[in-house]
């Protein structure tokens, strides 16, 4: 470094090191002396405009990157002794998972979520959960970050009081609430509300935390879910900077200054296993995000910075050998780091089988521990800066997703482009070009379309009681509502629904008084579902994708034979009713499912999301398919698959085989089996075969009438 390069980078650095000089952070290396930054002919130099190279000049040689596992099992006491023990094993933040009920707004005991509490996360109900939650767990000096949206309002409103009752005041909470409602939209579905006044509540709380929590982030705004449904990185990286842009306008209409409340601003991304572009990535959107607040009127330096917490990728896991996983996430967040993130979540392995066990989650966490202290990429600053790949890389993102983002300002901006569905439309079609690319073998997974095992090896994972979990989750409830001033719990909600209904006053200070007279969560989601009403999205179902990418393929070629001479015999081609039931928002594997079997020629019915049994039920028989397929991802199939066969055949539909896909645990499938499914397809399984399985059980049905 020369004696120019090292005096700009050691003031920048100062402020950060206090009076530690820089030369005490020169690390040798059996004779090789490393010095924690280096420049290039263009001196670019980390912690300054446009941040390219990481927001602060010293980056990991001052303090490394926070270790935040996302995690929530469910009920508030076992998630608490989670984190307590998590804490003590090195993690430095908490990142609280809840379950789909509360995601979507609905206490524990309202039937539409029966086979989802304490799935997928932590239930919360009503303030008592919330303080069970962060028991012993000081709230004044523990970064909390929550991954809520739909919800986000009664969710906030119960930590913040939560704190109240612990002791701790607003203005010294610290951590993210993730506020990101666009995205849902487009990707992750757990929306409550239609998106303008979804894009209100965004608003009031980040003019809520502008003026009471300096040190909290009023928002995470979020490329990962779009990362997890099939984005590519231009994707991903324009449509969520766009969301953020939308955002800041959202705050600046209710006159907020945008340096007051932009610094305060964080984002999070999906780290996948191209590891060179997702580096540049992280780089890119530094340098995007930088540009953009500089247009939207920013002058505080922070206001620019782009900080996000990235989390390795979940689409990447694989069912079939799964401890490559393992493999898989050291990579991606080795990728994290070297891009700059400011806090990581490492997937633990067997998420592509079920919720993670303590053995799974002790080596995600341990993944980042020895990346922290055994690699020594935390001596360096930036160490890929100036490499000419990855400069290259850097520079055609920033290029192509600035194109992007222009692209949809002129439409507007991203709420109507959300309004109109191409965001969303977008992705699918890049999820069902990469799955097909997978299933032809031209993109290789190992263990999966390569170098597969003859026979997989069982790992033991984690369950849930969901019905324990339910009924101890109903029991708090009705204590928490014998307990309460009644009076005093009603007259808070109906300020709470004034104030929807007039467009004025904060709905999280309202809402917060409504925790303080204990309301319960699904009580306040529904005072303001009363006024805004609950959102019900379109389903549309792309044509053509996957058929483009299969021309002249022999498979593909002798599946459109097969339904063709289906349809010639019984004068209708073979009809299948695609189901997503219970909250589970996540639709990608159902969306490609549909995708393809359209092109071979299948007649496919797509179900709206968040449907009950029941209701499948009855499309089944109004629409007179020959199959159902179920979609799961959140561990909600042992309870809701089997009430589904019990609908169906309560309607004398017993003869259509149902079809089970996603995320279910090997130990689950004889349970599934006896309840009467027909086929499991877990991840990884190839959309022909499985087509080739639904046509095979059809007519063979057919033929026994």
């Amino acid at each position: 470094m020369s004696k120019g390069a090292r005096d700009v980078w050691s003031h920048i650095a100062s402020g950060e090191l206090r009076d530690v000089p820089v030369d005490t952070l020169n690390r040798d290396y059996g004779g090789l002396s490393v010095e924690p930054v280096y420049f290039g002919q263009d001196k670019a130099i980390p912690g300054a405009e446009p941040f390219t190279r990481g927001i602060r000049a010293t980056m990991y040689a001052n303090r490394p990157w926070t270790i935040r596992q996302y995690a929530g099992f469910s009920t508030a006491e076992e998630s608490n002794r989670f984190y307590r023990q998590a804490l003590e094993q090195g993690q430095k933040g908490l990142s609280v998972a809840f379950d789909l009920a509360t995601h979507r707004g609905y206490d524990s005991d309202h039937p539409r979520v029966a086979g989802d509490v304490g799935k997928a996360g932590v239930a919360i109900d009503s303030i008592e959960d919330m303080k069970i939650l962060f028991d012993s767990i000081p709230l004044d000096q523990m970064s909390v970050s929550m991954t809520m949206n739909g919800a986000v309002i009664p969710v906030l409103a119960m930590f913040i009081v939560a704190a109240e009752e612990q002791g701790v005041p607003p203005e010294k909470l610290s951590g993210t609430i993730q506020n990101d409602i666009l995205k849902e939209f487009m990707v992750r579905n757990t929306y409550i509300y239609p998106p303008e006044p979804s894009m209100r509540i965004v608003g009031d709380i980040i003019s809520y935390t502008a003026d009471h929590m300096p040190k909290f982030n009023s928002i995470s705004i979020s490329g990962y879910h779009m990362h997890e449904a099939g984005a590519t990185a231009i994707q991903e990286l324009a449509y969520t900077l766009a969301d953020g842009m939308e955002y800041v306008r959202a705050a600046q209409a209710r006159g907020l200054d945008i340096d007051k409340f932009a610094g305060r601003l964080s984002f999070f991304f999906g780290i996948g296993m191209n590891f060179f572009v997702e580096v540049a990535k992280l780089r890119a959107a530094r340098t995007l995000w930088s540009r953009i607040m500089t247009d939207l009127g920013a002058t505080d330096v922070r206001s620019k910075m782009l900080r996000t917490h990235c989390q390795t990728s979940g689409v990447s896991l694989t069912e079939q050998d799964p401890y490559n996983n393992i493999v898989r996430t050291a990579y991606e967040a080795l990728a994290a780091v070297l891009g700059g993130t400011q806090s990581l979540h490492t997937n633990s392995f067997d998420e592509a089988i079920a919720l993670p066990s303590e053995t799974s989650s002790r080596i995600a966490r341990n993944t980042q521990l020895i990346l922290q202290h055994e690699t020594k990429i935390t001596d360096v600053v930036d160490p890929l800066g100036g490499s000419y790949y990855v400069e290259a890389l850097t520079e055609q993102l920033v290029e192509k997703a600035g194109a992007l983002i222009a692209e949809i300002e002129a439409q507007g901006g991203m709420t109507r482009a959300v309004q109109s569905g191409e965001p969303k439309l977008a992705i699918e079609k890049a999820a069902t070009i990469r799955q097909a690319a997978v299933d032809r073998g031209e993109e290789v997974i190992v263990g999966v379309n390569r170098y597969r095992l003859e026979t997989e090896i069982p790992i033991p994972t984690l369950e849930i009681d969901n019905a324990r979990v339910r009924a101890a989750q109903i029991q708090r409830l009705d204590d928490v509502r014998r307990n309460r001033d009644d009076a005093r719990c009603r007259s808070a909600l109906a300020g709470l629904r004034e104030y929807a209904a007039k467009d004025e006053g904060n709905l999280l200070a309202a809402a917060i008084e409504a925790v303080r007279a204990r309301a319960t969560l699904g009580e306040i989601s529904e005072a303001m579902a009363e006024v805004f009403g609950r959102y019900e999205a379109d389903t549309r179902v792309l044509s053509g994708v996957y058929s483009d990418q299969y021309r002249g393929d022999p498979q593909f070629s002798e599946a459109k034979e097969r339904i063709a001479a289906f349809s010639d015999r019984h004068g209708r081609p073979p009809a299948i009713f695609i189901a997503k039931m219970g909250q589970d928002g996540h639709d990608r594997g159902a969306k490609v499912i549909a995708t393809a079997f359209t092109d071979m020629g299948f007649c496919v019915h797509m179900g709206s999301l968040f449907e009950t049994p029941s209701e499948v039920a009855a499309h089944t028989e109004a629409l007179g398919v020959d199959a159902v397929g179920v979609s799961s991802l959140a561990a909600g199939h042992k309870t809701l698959v089997p009430e589904l066969i019990m609908a169906i055949r309560e309607r004398e539909r017993a003869e259509v085989p149902v079809f089970v896909g996603g995320v279910i645990p090997t130990g689950d499938y004889d349970f599934l089996f006896k309840a009467g499914v027909a086929e499991i397809f877990g991840p990884g399984t190839n959309v022909l075969d499985a087509a080739f399985a639904v046509l095979d059980r059809i007519e063979g049905k057919l033929s026994n009438r």
